[in-house]
């Protein structure tokens, strides 16, 4: 890794606490995966401040389990290393991604790896998976992502070794995504910005969820 792209390192996945943390302070690859028109951008923004409600299930407790031994045969086969750190973009700090895997070859071109598991056999990556994939390249200014996924039966691996298919970086919907997350964070700084008044209810009292918070804008860029 180029000491550039490590001085852009937020925070490590490792530490659960500060990676929430720094998560909540920008947008990142979960957050524009449901991003997929502008009347997407309400129900982002709920998710965002109020959290989404979902805490995981037994999918996501085995993908968790069996991304370690994924990374292991993509560091083997493709020389991607694993990584657990949280990136911001060059420019736009809000701008946030955890890559599953990360190399930067002699040329300092960055590469990118993403591990899935599934109980699907995929005709194609799914969509909301691409979005995740072309925002982590925008964020890490990457050519290409490999993204390995390994399907299971009854959590069980169906083949020896997981598929994977090389993804392109793809400059018109990286612009899409990345207006869309601007209306995301105008949205977050309208909503955390507005006076008690403009937020109470008829008889005066604030709505639970309307408690007064830092600003987006704000809180997102404080060092």
């Amino acid at each position: 890794m180029t000491p550039e792209l490590a001085a852009r390192i937020v925070a490590d996945s490792r530490d659960r606490v500060a990676w929430i943390r720094a998560r909540s302070r920008g947008i990142t690859a979960t957050d524009v995966a449901s991003l997929t028109s502008a009347n997407a951008i309400a129900k982002a923004a709920d998710a965002k401040l109020m959290g989404s409600g979902f805490s995981g299930n037994a999918y996501t407790a085995h993908g968790r389990v069996r991304e370690p031994e994924i990374a292991r045969w993509v560091a083997a086969t493709h020389g991607i290393l694993p990584s657990s750190a949280l990136f911001h973009a060059v420019v736009e700090k809000r701008h946030l991604a955890t890559p599953d895997g990360v190399v930067v070859d002699a040329q300092g071109r960055v590469t990118l790896c993403e591990i899935k598991t599934t109980n699907k056999s995929w005709r194609s990556i799914p969509r909301s998976y691409l979005r995740q994939i072309w925002w982590q390249q925008h964020v890490l200014g990457a050519e290409r992502t490999l993204v390995a996924w390994e399907e299971h039966d009854d959590f069980v691996p169906i083949a020896d070794e997981p598929q994977c298919q090389w993804v392109e970086r793809d400059e018109v919907e990286i612009a899409k995504l990345v207006a869309l997350a601007t209306s995301l964070i105008d949205e977050l700084h309208r909503r955390t910005t507005l006076r008690p008044a403009a937020l109470s209810t008829d008889d005066g009292r604030m709505p639970r969820h309307a408690a007064p918070r830092e600003p987006f804008r704000a809180l997102a860029l404080a060092e």
